[in-house]
């Protein structure tokens, strides 16, 4: 059982500080300065939003696209960017100033119970998500005539094989690169040939639709549990403190986040136009796994469109593989107390890797049950996210508001607003879509 007395203790700091990237370097002064100490700072932010995009992420995008058109949802994804941005900066002022992960905090000013609940529907959210990770990454092994069963377990090898480089640094590092490889769905938006007339007449005319009924709903909470999901508080969080950022590095702290936001949306509305390049050729009714998408892509678009759209539905799946069984397992270990830095080698922190990686075996064997309806599960697990973000989202922002923890660093007025402005539109759609099954 989590000793409530644990959440005191002092903040875990890495073992091994000369994985650190080597700050003393930088310059001085001038714009060599600032320019190092952003490469050197950025990160959590910017592999929280990236990972956020990961490949139930795409899966719900494209389906979006296919069912939508562009109408609604691209405006839509855009407005997203300062919801996103607000909730990521507190979760990144919040473990730098207090150098305590999430789960203790829970756990310590709002009791057992609710710090269960935090960490139990994490675990549970992030398991959803990581089958939709794996569903990604082996849609277009099997198209290729791969066994599901031989690509299922490639995958997993590949992402379980990150626990053997050492540091923090490599590995956030490695990440990144892969990260950055999403970009491939800018150029896959482009091989579909979008009418950029209609995508501003979309803005132009955009309004919220009149009596939306409950599947609009559905997606409209997918869409928005995409963009804030409850994995991407425990990540950034434990990562600011893994990678030893304090309060003195909040303004870097937040360029990283507001970079991360601007890339989020413009990746995802990038599928979006991918899924649209379909819309009137098929519904998600007769889409049931990734790839018939990626069939389909091809028929509209050409080869060259569908082969990247696969490799990119795998990148973003291997990427957010990582981010999110890093954050259960954060999570978990700060709960519990056990060691849990990633400049800790295998034997340094043998229950924090062991979660790891347990998570990813469980999700992978997941996935080789027959008759699963793949994107309706990728879809789900982005509703079901933004669903049990509402107590998370809301003790974030009690948290960062009270002076006691946060001192000078605490929400203003106007960000006490907005944040419960967010809690507040996510318990709304939740309502709606509620009253609209019944």
């Amino acid at each position: 059982m989590i000793d409530q007395e644990s959440t005191t203790l002092a903040p875990i700091t890495p073992s091994q500080p000369e994985e650190r990237p080597p700050t003393a370097a930088v310059a001085s002064n001038g714009w060599r300065r600032y320019t190092w100490l952003f490469w050197v700072l950025m990160g959590p932010g910017l592999l929280a939003m990236i990972g956020d995009n990961d490949a139930g992420g795409v899966i719900e995008y494209a389906v979006t696209g296919m069912q939508f058109g562009i109408g609604f949802f691209i405006p839509f994804v855009l407005c997203l960017a300062p919801l996103t941005y607000t909730i990521q900066e507190m979760t990144m002022r919040l473990g730098a100033v207090t150098q305590t992960g999430y789960p203790r905090l829970i756990f310590r000013h709002f009791g057992r119970g609710w710090g269960y609940y935090s960490i139990g529907t994490l675990v549970i959210e992030n398991l959803l998500t990581l089958m939709t990770e794996f569903i990604g990454m082996t849609a277009g092994l099997v198209m290729l005539g791969v066994p599901l069963w031989i690509a299922d377990a490639g995958c997993l090898s590949l992402v379980v094989s990150l626990a053997l480089f050492t540091g923090y640094w490599t590995k956030e590092r490695l990440a990144l690169f892969v990260g950055a490889l999403n970009a491939v769905f800018l150029l896959i938006a482009l091989l579909t040939h979008p009418s950029f007339s209609a995508v501003g007449r979309a803005f132009a005319s955009w309004s919220i639709p009149v009596g939306m009924h409950s599947h609009i709903v559905w997606f409209v909470i997918a869409t928005v549990g995409n963009a804030i999901a409850p994995w991407m508080i425990f990540f950034q969080g434990s990562a600011v403190i893994d990678k030893g950022i304090t309060a003195k590095q909040l303004r870097m702290g937040r360029i990283d986040t507001l970079l991360g936001s601007a890339v989020q949306v413009i990746i995802a509305t990038a599928i979006i136009l991918c899924g649209a390049a379909l819309y009137g050729r098929m519904t998600p009714a007769n889409a049931p796994d990734p790839a018939t998408i990626i069939s389909a892509l091809s028929g509209a678009s050409g080869h060259v469109a569908a082969v990247l759209f696969a490799f990119g539905l795998f990148n973003a799946g291997f990427l957010a593989a990582i981010t999110i069984s890093l954050s259960s397992s954060w999570t978990i270990a700060d709960a519990f107390g056990w060691s849990r830095s990633l400049n800790d080698k295998i034997s340094g922190a043998p229950k924090f890797y062991a979660f790891y990686v347990g998570s990813l075996v469980v999700a992978a064997a997941a996935i080789l049950l027959p008759h699963l309806p793949l994107n309706f599960i990728a879809v789900l697990s982005q509703a079901v996210g933004a669903m049990v973000m509402i107590p998370i989202l809301l003790f974030l922002v009690l948290l960062t508001s009270r002076k006691s923890i946060m001192g000078s660093y605490a929400n203003t007025f106007l960000t006490r607003i907005w944040g419960g402005a967010i809690v507040a539109l996510l318990m709304g759609l939740t309502v709606l879509l509620m009253a609209q099954a019944l």
